[in-house]
């Protein structure tokens, strides 16, 4: 199956990609890799809620944001190359975690991110990655993500 094929079977529609918040552009494309800017887990241009993880979000709430970010990532993948069928591969993401200060378990939070990786790509989905806890994100977001991805 094509990533396309696997997200209609498994449900998910890509929604439109997010517009950038600042004085930026989604995505940048150098030689065949694609840098991805921060994604949030925008639900119709809005956070689908606000807080640091161990306070006011749970580990559960913070990881169906990481998923949601990563459903946006694809978002402006396809918006911007016409298909998903051209990654070649996830090279990295890191996520940034809103964090009480006691929290620990951002790499569990992210792995939301790089399971749905897998669940679309396959063996391409597999990338490094980076899990750091952060007092703030902008909007008082729980979680954003960046990514790294080979392109054909």
């Amino acid at each position: 199956m094509t990533p396309e094929e696997r997200l209609k079977h498994l449900g998910i529609e890509l929604p439109e990609a997010p517009k950038p918040l600042g004085s930026y552009v989604p995505l940048v494309r150098t030689g065949n890799l694609v840098f991805l800017s921060g994604m949030l887990p925008l639900v119709e241009g809005n956070l689908s809620r606000e807080g640091r993880v161990g306070e006011k979000v749970t580990v559960d709430e913070a990881m169906e944001d990481a998923r949601t970010a990563a459903i946006n990532a694809l978002a402006v993948l396809k918006s911007n190359l016409g298909t998903l069928n051209k990654i070649r591969r996830c090279v990295k993401i890191t996520g940034y975690i809103a964090s009480a200060p006691d929290f620990t378990q951002q790499p569990l939070v992210l792995n939301a991110a790089s399971d749905f990786m897998f669940e679309i790509f396959g063996e391409v989905g597999k990338h490094a990655r980076a899990a750091v806890g952060v007092s703030i994100l902008p909007l008082n977001s729980p979680v954003e993500l960046d990514f790294i991805f080979e392109v054909s």
